[in-house]
């Protein structure tokens, strides 16, 4: 494979070493003061379509170089937040010198009067929210995500982190990807301090970026601008800490940047629920589940460079060891069709250790302004052992019906590499292109597992007891392939259409093989294959897609429409126990239609309807009993459809400069046909499901079914807006959603129908890099009913309040405060649990420049700390309940590096520090060693 590099790179030397490239450069000054703009966006831009070309950032002071350019026309745009853009277009035939370039601050006219705007804190762009990381003061030692989470409109819900009421998918910084698609580690390996501003913005598909056509696909994605004085050198944090009950804790971040080479070293190794190398062990952050007790140990490995001028190049790689010692209490009220109460309880111990390995690489080889190969492998191994027990049992309210004891050793071991390339082509006629694209999947699944259970049937005649012990081995290895071509073609300036075609296949072998121990134990026991629970199946999914796109564009204006013909042929096969064979085919149009209209520079309006068909996985297709609990067993269907989806977005942003007062909407609806729920059928007696198989009394099948009538819709609002006389930002959200999920019990088919409000606010202050504090609440309100037992209807209320405290008293001392309280009304007997996690540490900073922290905190201190939650299925509600840390002391040791080049001189250094030109309010460091 590094040869293959190596030749690679060579090629596109050779490919290029004919043409000239030249230099642009300039000065960026603020009209009418002749004072330098450090830190703005410069940018070239195609004309044809105004891609971007290539950019960089202006210096201290003010001026900007560009390298490598290529003869020919552009458009030249400076953006710095506050100010005017400019724009102006540019021919390049030699080196240009563009001189000083004078940029406006954006201001409002009244009259023959005009009221200059403040600095803003953020503005908006089309889809892109940008924000300037200086206007959000955080401690110096902060984290990038201390800092995105001030940001308006930016929640941590559920463990995930969330903008404009969607799931942020990935972090990139300077544009580059940035620890893959793990968010929580590229925050957490980045300080607050080296950051210029941050964008918002909804990437597209790589192949919409090639092409130039949106096919509608979208992630999340936040941008992280590093200053440019902080990307040659070393920054990073080390922490060591001991404590109580054994608890210990090391980790360590360090970044060697040096321009566009860049490498980020992680290590994590702890007893106390951190998943990664958190900047404060004493926030209940994301990255520390509150489910079982948690050992982790970690490596990792981020790197970015360029190869050459022609080829970018990024990849990861981690190491993880985790061990998760898990008790968990669950509680389940079922859906039945008479009634009556069936209710099911369960106590369980489950003890995983997980070993993972996981490396990607991004490699973007740009020839020519005209041609473009991008190749994204991914591989992942993952080693995982159990050695797990529960008990459970079911009941009708008040009287027994079955129990089950069953214990569980076993090895997993799954494999997947991936592989995406894709090229594309732009003519000389701008419009045209032609864009190949493939991708490759291949997975592999070994497990093997021992258990033994005991089941108990409560009869009329008295107590039946049944013993089980089996040797599991279940092998599955799945390919898939796709390949597309699309071509694209302007009508006009304004006007592209673009044809498609595409073809894939999914293809998956599944063996389950369960054998009964007789004889004797596992070790000398007999070992009888079970004919009716082994399974040999094969399942394959092709399908050809022809698809045809319009698309209109004007400044503050922009339409597409898709039409789609999708062909899907599902062809599933048994070999054991009794070969048979079916083959389904499927035909359907999928149209898609996107709306996009801008009122101002600030505040645009999205609007999206997609369609969709969704095939059924192999584990939904295959007709084998799965007895993991005697009393509720699974089975396949072969016969499922897949289902066909409509979805609506809606998306409003607005972002005011002059009050820095902001609006996000996000709102959607989803229609399902044939959707793939659950079918339970409740044996009110002994029951044959299967050759030799017997449904007791009061126990369960489940096997998934297709049903119509799922809908869903749900929004979030967000309001944000500055508090000036506390130095802070208030946010208030406000979000709703309805969902209507169709079920089968007993052959009869019902709704769960739930409805849920929630409300919030927060307060983040930016007051200095001295005291910080961020309050945040939640408050939910629920109510679920359920057409075929109204027993089940219920109403429960959840409220989550949240208080994260740090200020440095005097000469270097610190203290911090994490405050969780969570209400929980409703819920079932035994898990109304209101609690409050309360974290604190006291610390000193040492040595003359404060880089050191000794600190002793405490964890749980009022040693209250719970998790509970709720799931709504289709077929029941249930309530659960997990063991969580509880309280320990640690004493540790923090170390912050900071040691940048050279990159200004003193007198300038000392400039940006005292006008606060440094992100999160920090005083940085010196130009050496800090």
């Amino acid at each position: 494979m590094k040869y293959f590099y190596l030749l690679f790179f060579l090629f596109g030397l050779s490919f290029n070493s004919f043409s000239q490239n030249y230099t642009v450069k300039g000065r960026v000054l603020e009209y009418g003061k002749s004072e330098p703009v450090p830190y703005a966006n410069i940018l070239l831009l195609s004309v044809s379509d105004s891609s971007q070309v290539t950019g960089t950032i202006s210096e201290i002071d003010g001026e900007f170089e560009m390298n490598n350019i290529r003869e020919g026309e552009y458009l030249f745009k400076i953006q710095y937040l506050g100010y005017q853009d400019y724009y102006k277009t540019i021919s390049i035939r030699s080196n240009l010198d563009l001189g000083a370039i004078s940029i406006r601050e954006e201001a409002t006219a009244l009259g023959e009067v005009v009221v200059a705007a403040r600095r803003s804190t953020g503005t908006q762009r089309s889809d892109t929210t940008m924000y300037n990381a200086d206007a959000f003061k955080t401690m110096k030692d902060a984290s990038a995500q201390v800092l995105i989470e001030k940001l308006p409109g930016v929640v941590s819900e559920g463990g995930v982190l969330q903008a404009q009421g969607e799931a942020i998918a990935q972090i990139l910084v300077d544009g580059k990807p940035f620890f893959g698609n793990d968010v929580q580690s590229a925050l957490q390996n980045l300080p607050a301090e080296v950051i210029l501003s941050i964008e918002i913005f909804d990437q597209k598909s790589e192949k919409a970026q090639l092409s130039g056509f949106d096919d509608g696909e979208r992630l999340k994605t936040i941008n992280i601008i590093t200053k440019p004085n902080r990307r040659k050198g070393q920054f990073g944090k080390m922490t060591a800490g001991y404590g109580t009950d054994d608890r210990y804790l090391v980790g360590a971040s360090v970044n060697a940047f040096n321009e566009d080479q860049r490498f980020t070293f992680t290590g994590l190794s702890n007893n106390v629920n951190l998943l990664n190398y958190s900047s404060d062990a004493n926030t209940q952050s994301d990255g520390r589940p509150q489910e079982g007790i948690v050992t982790t140990n970690i490596l990792g490995m981020n790197y970015t460079d360029l190869w050459g001028e022609k080829i970018k190049v990024t990849g990861s790689y981690q190491y993880s060891n985790r061990e998760n010692v898990g008790i968990i209490s669950r509680f389940r009220d079922f859906v039945t069709t008479d009634g009556s109460d069936q209710e099911y309880s369960e106590v369980s111990r489950d003890v995983r250790v997980n070993n993972e390995h996981s490396a990607d690489l991004r490699l973007d080889y740009n020839p020519d302004a005209k041609n473009r190969i991008l190749y994204i492998p991914r591989l992942r191994a993952r080693f995982e052992t159990e050695n797990s027990g529960f008990f459970g049992e079911t009941t009708d309210g008040q009287n027994l019906i079955n129990q089950v004891e069953n214990a569980r050793i076993g090895d997993y071991s799954e494999f997947d590499f991936f592989n995406r390339l894709l090229y594309s082509h732009k003519f000389n006629k701008p419009g045209r292109t032609v864009t190949l694209r493939t991708f490759y999947h291949r997975g592999w699944d070994n497990d093997e597992s021992e258990r033994t259970a005991k089941n108990t049937y409560f009869e009329e005649s008295g107590e039946r007891v049944e013993q089980i012990d089996q040797l599991t081995t279940r092998d599955r290895v799945g390919n898939r392939w796709e390949v597309g071509l699309s071509f694209t073609e302007a009508l006009s300036e304004k006007s592209q259409i673009e044809i498609e075609y595409e073809v894939g296949n999914r293809d998956n072998d599944s063996e389950q093989l369960i054998f009964n121990v007789e004889g004797g134990d596992f070790e000398t026991g007999i070992m009888m294959l079970d004919t009716a629970l082994s399974n040999v199946f094969q399942s394959d999914y092709l399908t050809q897609e022809f698809e045809l796109g319009y698309q209109y564009s004007t400044e503050n204006f922009k339409m597409q429409t898709e039409v789609q013909y999708q062909n899907a042929d599902l062809d599933n096969s048994q070999e054991f126990p009794q070969p048979f064979a079916l083959q389904r085919n499927f035909k359907a149009i999928l149209p898609t239609a996107r709306l996009e209209y801008k009122f101002s520079p600030t505040t645009n309006i999205q609007l999206d309807y997609d369609t969709r068909t969704a095939e059924p996985q192999v584990r939904q297709l295959q007709p084998v009993i799965d007895n993991s609990n005697p009393l509720q067993l699974r089975t396949g269907n072969p016969d499922l459809d897949q289902s066909y989806s409509h979805q609506f977005r809606v998306r409003f942003r607005s972002q005011n400069p002059d009050t820095d007062k902001s609006w996000f909407l996000f709102a959607s609806s989803s229609l399902v046909n044939n959707f793939i729920s659950n079918s339970t059928f409740i044996a009110d007696e002994p029951t044959e499901i299967q050759d030799g198989i017997i449904l007791e009394k009061g126990s369960q099948l489940n096997s998934p079914v297709n049903l119509d009538g799922y809908w869903d819709m749900r929004s979030w609002l967000s309001y944000g807006m500055p508090l000036d006389f506390i130095k802070s930002k208030l946010n208030l959200n406000l979000g709703g959603g309805v969902t209507r999920r169709p079920g089968q019990v007993n052959d009869q088919i019902g709704f769960n129908n739930s409805q849920r409000i929630s409300t919030g606010f927060s307060i983040n202050s930016s007051i200095s890099d001295q005291i910080d504090f961020n309050i945040w609440s939640r408050s939910s309100f629920n109510r679920v009913e359920n057409t075929l037992n109204a027993n089940l209807n219920d109403r429960f209320f959840q409220q989550r309040f949240r208080v994260n405290f740090n200020w440095i008293i005097w000469e270097g001392f610190i203290y911090r405060l994490d405050l969780n309280h969570q209400i929980n009304s409703g819920l079932s007997e035994g898990f109304d649990n209101n609690f409050s996690l309360i974290n604190m540490s006291i610390g000193k900073k040492i040595f003359q420049n404060q880089r050191g922290e000794i600190s002793i905190m405490v964890y749980d201190l009022l040693g209250q700390n719970a998790n509970v939650r709720r799931n709504i299925t289709e077929t029941f509600i249930e309530d659960i309940q997990t063991n969580v840390l509880q309280r320990y002391f640690m004493l540790s040791f923090t170390y912050n590096l900071r040691r940048f080049s050279k990159g200004m001189d003193m007198d300038d250094y000392n400039e940006l520090i005292n006008t606060g030109d440094s992100a999160g309010g920090g005083r940085g460091g010196r130009m050496s060693d800090i």
